[in-house]
């Protein structure tokens, strides 16, 4: 009799928390006694410590690694896993194609092969019947899939692209700029991103795009983002001879933020 894989994962998802609550005991998760006074109102917040950064607290790595090690002892020993995973595998294992888009005359569209971690960025010139050739392969940046693509705008003459990455899903962001006519980057880094497109002027000599100011490292990932600027970078400057065009500010409202972006900016 041919097996269901999906109603024998909805069975494995539905008996695995009974089968677990019988026969493990979860690790012991301290609780601390911070307590909050909200207008009168005493608000207990006994697991705060949970939110300090894994990888720079070692009660939170050390609770992590204590809940992977029972939590993947159990499920490396199910004999249903690995089934599972192989016709998981089977059934995402198919060429992924993006809409094509066109600037200045050429054609780009993503490309995943099947069980690529990211998508590849690849131009036909021209002619939707060209010769693909790759412009970005994200898969070079990191070997897990971590780093990712996170903005991508084209300039109006062609020549350039600028585009983000972002590291481990974080909202945090560098901008790159590639001359197309070479396939290479030029030296142009923007640092202190976020949540931010990049809109070209029309002579093609630069963007617009907006960011937050220099933050202590220690601080980027717990820190508050106020006081988000919009700036012109101009190609082949660097960073600090960049132009601040607007900002937000305590007089307004510090917690706003600016997206420039254009009709000419990729989805991606």
């Amino acid at each position: 009799m041919r097996r269901n894989p999906v109603a024998l994962i909805l069975a494995l998802v539905v008996l695995v928390p009974v089968t677990f609550a019988a026969g493990y005991k979860y690790p012991e998760t301290a609780a601390g006694d911070v307590a909050e006074d909200y207008h009168g109102t005493i608000v207990k917040d006994p697991y705060r410590w949970l939110e300090d950064d894994v990888r720079t607290s070692d009660n939170v790595a050390g609770w992590v690694k204590a809940q992977n090690e029972i939590t993947f002892g159990y499920l490396e020993g199910l004999e249903q896993r690995e089934p599972i995973r192989d016709r998981l595998t089977e059934l995402w294992n198919y060429q992924k194609y993006s809409s094509p888009f066109k600037n200045d005359g050429n054609y780009f569209y993503f490309k995943n092969d099947g069980l690529q971690n990211q998508s590849v960025l690849y131009t036909v010139g021209d002619n939707l019947a060209g010769e693909p050739k790759v412009v970005l392969d994200v898969n070079t940046w990191s070997e897990d899939g971590t780093v990712a693509l996170a903005g991508l705008s084209f300039s109006d003459d062609g020549r350039y692209m600028a585009y983000a990455k972002a590291e481990s899903g974080s909202d945090w962001s560098k901008w790159y700029v590639r001359d197309l006519r070479t396939g290479k980057d030029l030296a142009d880094v923007l640092n202190w991103t976020k949540f931010t497109g990049a809109s070209w002027t029309q002579d093609s000599k630069g963007f617009f795009y907006s960011r937050f100011d220099a933050m202590a490292e220690e601080d980027k990932f717990q820190g508050l983002n106020k006081n988000q600027k919009v700036y012109y970078h101009r190609v082949g400057t660097n960073q600090s001879s960049r132009r601040m065009c607007s900002s937000t500010s305590a007089r307004t409202n510090p917690n706003g933020g600016f997206r420039p972006t254009s009709p000419r900016t990729a989805a991606t």
